[in-house]
């Protein structure tokens, strides 16, 4: 695997979660496709409020169809970004964009990072790091990668492609049916996408 300066630590980080014998085969800084994404995880029911809904509680449940505008923004989320991925509730799609959405509503900015090696896929993020953080935080924050989750190798495929107006756009598909889709901005370079899908790819 060649790597360049500005991953070496990110290869670092990933290479710190595998288990004994596992090497790494492909290492990329992505961002999560934007637009329509898979339906989130079954959540478990909350028990009932003591007493029933009351009457604010029944007259929201009354008014809400009235005031929901999820269709709307889905409207405009598939208008402007399109569709960053699909799966049902639970799939491996929707579990993995749940650890990201999830990942990202910490404190400070986070990047994720996909990792493949011999055996499996790896999503990731590296540790927060404040706007105004200096470069030495930012490197050991590269280096100190929390895995989000994981997935068989063989259970996996990848291709890049053109997407509307970004032609730097990694999509996965997982066995299950569901797939989500990684970018990197314009002005960089794609060929870490492109070692992904080709680590993926090979068998």
């Amino acid at each position: 695997m060649t790597v360049d300066g500005s991953q070496a630590r990110y290869v670092e980080g990933i290479t710190r979660l595998l288990a004994a014998g596992e090497q790494v085969r492909a290492v990329a800084r992505v961002r999560a496709g934007g637009g329509l994404t898979p339906a989130a995880p079954p959540q478990p029911s909350a028990p009932p409020a003591p007493g029933g809904p009351g009457f604010l509680g029944a007259l929201l449940n009354v008014l809400s169809p009235n005031i929901t505008f999820g269709r709307a923004d889905d409207a405009v989320d598939w208008l402007f970004f399109g569709v960053g991925g699909r799966g049902e509730p639970g799939s491996q799609a929707s579990l993995l964009h749940h650890a990201l959405t999830v990942a990202a509503k910490g404190s400070g900015v986070r990047d994720i990072v996909l990792g493949v090696t011999d055996q499996r896929l790896l999503v990731g993020a590296t540790a927060p790091v404040g706007l105004l953080s200096s470069s030495a935080a930012d490197e050991r924050a590269q280096a100190d990668i929390e895995l989000l989750g994981s997935v068989p190798r063989t259970a996996v495929t990848a291709r890049v492609g053109r997407y509307r107006l970004n032609w730097k756009r990694l999509r996965i598909d997982f066995a299950d049916g569901s797939w989500l889709s990684f970018h990197v901005p314009l002005a960089d370079s794609g060929r870490p996408l492109r070692e992904i899908a080709a680590a993926l790819s090979a068998r």
